[in-house]
């Protein structure tokens, strides 16, 4: 069993990413209500407004990704889930987790490699001038992060599936 400091510095780890998400969640709610009223009252928009959205959606998106997977919370349709028994509705879990894992893998390297073209070519972005390749690391960082969550959560599932989050474990 770890020891209480040790899970206090995991859960802070973990929960950074989503506090990253929140605070850029905010940051893209001010800028709108900004945009809306410069717009509004100046007509003169915020010309970089288009840009740090499309920024701001990747970074929540991408931070929240992990944390979100190790706790089984993304949006589910559960049409077939009457289909299944109980022990085989753990091991579809399985392998959905384990092949979304591997799956995930092939765009994040993809993306790592358009990052690495992007920093090569020297590409910017349009209105601010930012290196493009650091969202590109970001992205492919965080997709990479998830994968291997995924995979963690799959192999969790077969080891100790009640070490996750809201899991009970089979009879």
């Amino acid at each position: 069993m770890q020891d209480r400091p040790t899970q206090t510095i995991w859960s802070v780890i973990a929960a950074a990413p989503m506090w990253l998400a929140a605070a850029v969640l905010f940051l893209l709610m001010a800028m709108t209500f900004l945009d809306v009223l410069s717009r509004s009252i100046f007509n003169n928009p915020i010309e970089s407004a288009t840009e740090l959205t499309r920024l701001f959606m990747a970074i929540m998106v991408f931070a929240a990704l992990p944390l979100v997977t190790w706790r089984g919370e993304h949006i589910v349709v559960d049409l077939m889930d009457p289909l299944f028994t109980r022990r085989m509705g753990w091991i579809r879990d399985i392998l959905v987790d384990l092949a979304c894992g591997v799956a995930i893998l092939f765009p994040a390297k993809r993306v790592f490699d358009l990052a690495e073209r992007a920093r090569d070519y020297g590409d910017k972005t349009e209105y601010l001038g930012l290196p493009q390749f650091y969202i590109g690391w970001f992205i492919a960082a965080f997709a990479f992060l998830t994968a291997l969550v995924f995979l963690l959560r799959g192999v969790t599932q077969i080891v100790a599936p009640h070490k996750l989050p809201g899991k009970e474990p089979l009879e």
